[in-house]
């Protein structure tokens, strides 16, 4: 597998905020979002090829690190040896090998979470699926991203593989917004996919930054609020900020 990096920090997004984990992130991605925070996997994909054994043993090593340092000065105490591993990319259900690295890990006791755009279905062993379905928000420019443009457009929507993935794991869906108008194609979404729990379906705001971030939180746990979902903020951006391996 193409690894771009592996290391431990504290969970960001979703129902395991704050949870310590080491993140394997994948390199490569069948999808050009406009907004791409990791562009390193996806837009410029950058690693190196990892057997799943390297993998295994880059985790272990990962859970005797410390965490990063907050940019807030905070100091956290690690009283915990990290048991959750969370596969993220890119897009790591790219690689077929992805199942064979689940076995490993859950033969040795991890939590496994699958961060994926849900447009690739396998199946494999995960703890929790959490799932970030490609808004048409994430579509870049003709200009910026050529044929990618058509092809990522083409690919996002996939509800049917949602459907599948949900039916078989503990999920989460995690949304990016970026305007309140987002919301309706939220909605007609979830309905496609069906029988989704509106509790396990999780709005974060779009943004990089804590300034852009904190101008979309209120309206947007307003809406969360009216309709039913949870609010899911980007922690990690406001304890490491958006830098790499954090």
């Amino acid at each position: 597998m193409l690894i771009s990096e592996i290391y431990l920090s504290r969970q960001g997004e979703g129902r395991l905020t704050g949870t310590p984990s080491v993140f394997v992130r994948t390199s490569g991605c069948n999808l050009r979002c406009d907004f791409c925070d990791t562009p390193f996997t996806s837009w410029n994909p950058e690693g190196q090829q990892m057997a799943v054994r390297e993998i295994v043993e880059h985790v272990r090593e990962a859970v005797e690190k410390p965490l990063p340092a907050r940019v807030d000065g905070v100091e956290e105490a690690q009283d915990e040896t990290a048991r959750h591993v969370v596969l993220t990319g890119g897009e790591p259900m790219l690689s077929k090998e992805v199942e064979l690295l689940c076995d490993a890990l859950s033969e040795l006791d991890f939590h496994i979470t699958i961060e994926t755009a849900g447009t690739i279905d396998r199946h494999l062993k995960c703890d929790l699926m959490s799932i970030s379905p490609k808004l048409s928000n994430s579509t870049p420019s003709s200009e910026r991203a050529g044929q990618w443009a058509e092809r990522h457009e083409a690919t996002r929507y996939r509800p049917d593989i949602v459907a599948s993935l949900i039916e078989r794991h503990d999920y989460q869906l995690k949304f990016v917004v970026a305007d309140p108008a987002d919301v309706i194609e939220i909605e007609t979404y979830i309905t496609e996919v069906g029988s989704v729990d509106r509790n396990k379906v999780l709005l974060m705001p779009e943004g990089i930054d804590a300034e852009t971030l904190s101008s979309r939180t209120g309206w947007l746990e307003g809406l969360c609020d009216e309709k039913g979902f949870a609010f899911c903020p980007r922690q990690h951006i406001a304890w490491y900020g958006n830098k790499r391996a954090t």
